[in-house]
């Protein structure tokens, strides 16, 4: 906010009780107007409602709206080309270089433009694990970023901590400043640049919450594998003993965050996660769920924690005159979304740690409407499969999406925020696999009875039984049918599974047509692989489907 009449505002007088030591100074922001430090949920939404930046909605959640990005701009961001990191990056689609100095003289320009202005600095931690927490700041221009920042990441526990914090890496995130193109070396305005050397993001002309998130994530793709540390787009649930986590692979709409909230098992989180020696740990302290047309009945958790005082709604739509919610509106986008703390959900697992896993369940939501429900994984398979990322775009998740579901491959099942080539993380994978003898499925979230626009999205409840099966042991002591086209396992019958269901092609009006099209779509792997196939063992590429 640029408060040119220099009015005071709520919080001000506390906007310094919070302060760190390691002050604005060191990231090269000066003539402020003012900083506030670390303010709590009550103050933000204090501030957020006096800036007229969301609105306060029935039963306490505030709604905003994020201006012409509702999505991620995938193709505007970048990774700064250094001498530490060059080696180590994956360059190409997901990966843009840009140069050191460009985004030098993007950051002083980003300096300049803040001058003057109000900021608002969370410090937090990404990472539950003590030995591999990396402290973080997160500097923003609007309160309601800050909240965010303040409902997913892991807060310090005392003033003390607060006064010591030093980060390790910090995000400066700036919607107002628009990025030059001839000037910048950007694609358009929009620009999301890290720089590894300077420990340092830059986001602007976005005001997209989850690039915030994902900047950060990006960092602990690139740090912490190269400490043997697996890092995973995934959610993470526990049965009743820390020996009994799933792991839940998958891009945005494919299911991560529904199925692990699961009220017979305990949440360790629903994105973000690393596994190193002694179990999986989650990155984040929020959850950042999508929320169309969400079922109170199918997921009364994530339904409940919509409804709840502290709780971000970005882009939902809601009645001015009654300030009721409606989940089911996408008028401004497909990609609505809930920012909470984890513990809104009353199953969640406090330490935001487990132990490692006995199954890892890889989501595909296929809209061509021909991959099993579920199938039985051999570890190379698994591989295949993880490496592959084949998954259907579902709508508003990226900037430039149509409205029907596009086939995708997003190596490791979130390519966008992996920063080394992807046999990098399998070989990591592969490892962990062998090491903790781990069952491995994929598990189908989308059509049955033809593509999209023809047969129609595979039941929650139908899932559900499928995925209780798997994790209860059920699933590994029934008969199987071998897959054609893939080679793996597919199970013949499962309680409260119609035979439809499992046996895909019963379901179509022709199995003429369903044969081709599932002959395409495993094509489509077969050509999509070969860009990773001279990096790949011989095991992991003989573990795809034969034509």
């Amino acid at each position: 906010m640029n408060n040119l009449l220099n009015i005071k505002t709520p919080a001000e007088d506390q906007a310094h009780a919070h302060k760190a030591d390691y002050g604005l100074l060191h990231h090269g922001l000066t003539n402020l107007r003012q900083s506030y430090w670390n303010l709590p949920t009550e103050a933000l939404y204090e501030e957020i409602a006096f800036r007229g930046e969301a609105r306060i909605t029935s039963m306490g959640p505030i709604v905003v709206n994020s201006g012409k990005h509702t999505a991620r701009a995938a193709q505007d961001k970048y990774i700064v080309r250094e001498a530490e990191t060059e080696d180590h990056v994956w360059w190409g689609e997901y990966n843009r270089p840009l140069s050191s100095e460009k985004f030098s003289d993007l950051f002083c320009r980003v300096q300049g433009y803040l001058q003057g202005r109000d900021v608002f600095v969370q410090d937090c931690y990404a990472g539950a694990h003590p030995d591999y927490r990396l402290p973080v700041r997160i500097i923003t221009e609007h309160a309601w970023h800050a909240l965010f920042a303040r409902n997913m990441f892991i807060l310090p526990e005392s003033r003390e901590e607060y006064r010591q914090h030093v980060p390790d890496f910090t995000v400066l995130a700036v919607p107002g400043f628009k990025a030059v193109e001839g000037i910048d070396g950007t694609r358009t305005s929009t620009v999301i640049a890290l720089s590894f050397e300077r420990r340092l993001c830059i986001i602007a002309d976005s005001a997209y919450a989850g690039e915030i998130k994902k900047s950060i994530f990006t960092v602990m793709n690139y740090l912490l594998p190269l400490e043997g540390v697996m890092t995973m787009h995934c959610s993470a649930n526990q049965g009743s003993g820390t020996d009994d986590v799933a792991l839940f692979f998958g891009l945005s709409g494919t299911g991560k965050t529904t199925l692990s909230a699961d009220p017979t098992r305990g949440l360790i989180g629903d994105d973000e996660h690393g596994w190193g020696d002694d179990g999986v740990f989650n990155f984040e302290n929020g959850c950042y769920a999508k929320v169309i047309q969400l079922s109170p009945s199918a997921e009364p958790q994530i339904y409940a924690a919509t409804h709840r005082f502290g709780t971000l709604l970005e882009n939902v739509v809601f009645d001015p005159i009654t300030r009721k919610i409606d989940l089911d509106d996408e008028k401004i986008t497909e990609n609505t979304r809930a920012s909470y703390p984890l513990s809104y959900i009353d199953n969640a697992v406090e330490d935001k740690m487990g132990g490692h896993p006995k199954n890892i369940v890889l989501l595909t939501c296929d809209a061509q409407g021909v991959m099993p429900p579920i199938a039985r994984l051999t570890p190379e398979q698994a591989l295949y499969h993880f490496i592959s990322g084949y998954t259907s775009k579902i709508a508003g998740t990226e900037v430039g999406l149509s409205s029907e579901p596009e086939i995708t491959f997003s190596a490791c099942f979130g390519a966008p925020f992996m920063v080394h080539h992807p046999m990098f993380y399998a070989d990591l994978l592969k490892r962990k696999i062998e090491r903790y003898n781990v069952n491995c499925w994929l598990l189908n979230t989308g059509w049955v009875g033809g593509p999209y626009g023809v047969g129609k999205r595979i039941s929650i409840q139908h899932t559900r039984a499928l995925l209780n099966a798997t994790l209860t042991g059920a699933l590994l002591d029934v008969d199987y049918y071998h897959d054609p086209l893939f080679g793996f396992e597919v199970p013949a019958v499962c309680p409260g599974v119609p035979q439809n269901v499992l046996y895909p092609a019963k379901s179509w009006p022709s199995e003429g047509e369903y044969w081709k099209r599932y002959r395409q779509l495993a094509a489509r792997y077969v050509d999509n692989f070969k860009k990773f196939a001279d990096q790949a063992t011989p095991e992991v590429q003989a573990a795809g489907p034969r034509l």
